[in-house]
């Protein structure tokens, strides 16, 4: 198993995904199990027979995050260093076509939300952009063609 990067809070949300599984979703799949149970002939039981099979997807995905967590790397932010584009960078771009500015910050693949600005640090745009500094132009193959971007500023 590869190691996975997280930040702290991303970590923590993925505990705390697991004891959700195990504490509030385990026990209805259990309850749903033992009232198909109750329903007689389990030959010709669909609800026991689905009850189950979502018992045992359940438990595969509980062992995924698991292996996870145990598997998992926090980055530690005060070792990194703002003069290039990393993990954890706050990019402030310009598209060179548009002129417009626009900001991402690159985080683990788990943690990537394109609403709050967050891109996976293994997507085109960001792998564009590692190690690259401020005033740097950068051109970036995407889906849609070819972007051109500014380096504006690097923060955490």
């Amino acid at each position: 198993m590869e190691v996975k990067y997280y930040t702290k809070e991303g970590l923590e949300k993925l505990k705390e995904e697991i004891n959700k599984l195990k504490t509030i979703e385990r026990p209805l799949i259990s309850q749903q199990i033992a009232e198909a149970r109750d329903k007689g002939d389990l030959s010709e039981n669909a609800e026991y027979d689905a009850a189950k099979n979502a018992q045992s997807m359940l438990e595969l995905r509980i062992s995924k995050m698991e292996e996870l967590v145990s598997n998992a790397k926090i980055i530690d932010e005060s070792k990194l260093d703002n003069s290039k584009v990393f993990i954890l960078s706050k990019v402030k771009l310009k598209n060179l076509k548009t002129e417009k500015l626009i900001t991402y910050t690159l985080v683990p693949e788990s943690e990537a939300d394109l609403k709050s600005g967050k891109i996976s640090v293994t997507s085109p745009i960001a792998k564009g952009l590692l190690g690259k500094v401020v005033g740097e132009n950068v051109e970036i193959i995407v889906p849609a063609g070819t972007m051109t971007f500014e380096i504006i500023k690097i923060s955490r």
